[in-house]
């Protein structure tokens, strides 16, 4: 099966820095929306049988263009929110900052025991996100979208694909309406087969910056 997984559109909070993983969340900024729009275009050659959004309200804006364009139904699962920020929610501040990065950044080395303060711990963030998963799955279909959140994203292909590692998503971060695709089975395993529209080797080879934070 193939998994296409967006990260939504700008938020307000991401054009000020704040760590903001709440629920329903912000909505978009304009440019957010333009982003969203600019997905039906991205996505047309993509076969799409099935679309996720999360819990949080943006991740509903930014799928709005695609479910009006593919007369889409999309199902809404809390299991691929975006991480929780616990006791850093709502900072904007370098050290706030660098505790959410390095805990993330954990669990994409494999320490998925580590406990992201006041939240979840990996296991609790990966199973989540591996229920919807393994739901898509169960519907039987070619191809699947999850429109999710940047950190979720990269935390799972770190800790699920064959071919993406701690190396690779440290240095590379998933942009507002960014796309990964991901192909396999929970069963077989999974590998990414573009990451924002490069292939890995060509995307390892761009040397991309990672932001600090990605939500």
């Amino acid at each position: 099966m193939r998994l296409i997984l967006v990260r939504h559109g700008q938020t307000p909070a991401n054009v000020e820095g704040v760590l903001e993983s709440t629920v329903p969340g912000p909505g978009l900024t304009p440019l957010g929306h333009e982003q969203a729009i600019e997905l039906v275009p991205a996505l047309a050659d993509h076969k799409i049988d099935a679309l996720f959004v999360s819990s949080m309200v943006r991740t509903h804006l930014t799928a709005a263009p695609l479910v009006s364009d593919r007369a889409l139904a999309p199902l809404e699962r809390d299991g691929i929110r975006e991480i929780a920020a616990g006791d850093v929610e709502g900072n904007t501040d370098d050290a706030s900052v660098a505790q959410y990065l390095r805990t993330l950044l954990s669990w994409c080395g494999g320490d998925l025991h580590v406990r992201m303060p006041g939240a979840e711990s990996g296991h609790e963030v990966i199973s989540r996100f591996d229920g919807v998963v393994g739901e898509a799955e169960s519907l039987g279909v070619e191809s699947v979208a999850f429109v999710s959140h940047g950190a979720v994203i990269r935390a799972w292909c770190a800790a699920r694909t064959n071919n993406v590692d701690l190396e690779f998503v440290m240095h590379r971060h998933v942009v507002n309406t960014g796309i990964v695709v991901v192909e396999g089975s929970s069963e077989a395993g999974w590998e990414v087969r573009s990451w924002l529209g490069q292939s890995i080797a060509e995307a390892a080879a761009m040397g991309i910056a990672s932001g600090p934070f990605d939500r």
